[in-house]
C-alpha cells in the first residue's frame, strides 16, 4: 500500500518531526522563514519546503508585512487529530490506574508494610 502524500491532510503533515518543530515555533509567535531557519538550525530552503506542506494542509497561514512574509499557526486542522487521539485517552487512563494499583500493592507487601512516600 502506498503511503499518502504529506500534503493530503494534517495527520500526514505532522508526521514529519521538523514540521512539528516549525508548528511549535509558530505557536509561540509569527515568524519569517529566515527566523525559523535560524531558530531550528536548518537551511532556509528546507524551512520553505516544510512551510509549503503546512500551508497546503491549512496548518499555517502567511501574511505580508512590508517586504517580509510572516507565518503563523492555524490550529483548526489539528482538531481532527485531537479528536482521534482523544479516543485513546480512556485506554491510557485505565492502564495508568492499573499501574497505580500495582504500585500500591507492592508498597503494602510484608517487606514494606504500610510504607508510603
Amino acid at each position: 500500500m502506498a503511503r499518502a502524500a504529506t500534503t493530503t491532510d494534517a495527520f500526514n503533515a505532522v508526521a514529519e518531526p521538523r514540521r512539528r518543530e516549525i508548528l511549535d515555533a509558530l505557536a509561540q509567535q509569527e515568524r519569517g522563514v529566515g527566523e525559523l531557519a535560524e531558530l531550528l538550525h536548518v537551511a532556509q530552503p528546507v524551512v520553505s519546503k516544510h512551510l509549503r506542506v503546512l500551508r497546503k494542509v491549512g496548518l499555517v497561514e502567511v501574511r505580508d508585512d512590508g517586504r517580509r512574509r510572516l507565518y503563523r499557526t492555524d490550529a483548526r486542522p489539528l482538531q481532527e487529530i485531537h479528536a482521534w487521539v482523544g479516543r485513546y485517552e480512556r485506554l491510557w487512563e485505565e492502564r495508568f490506574e492499573l499501574v497505580d494499583e500495582l504500585l500500591d500493592a507492592l508498597e503494602d507487601t510484608p517487606e514494606n508494610p504500610g510504607e508510603r512516600s
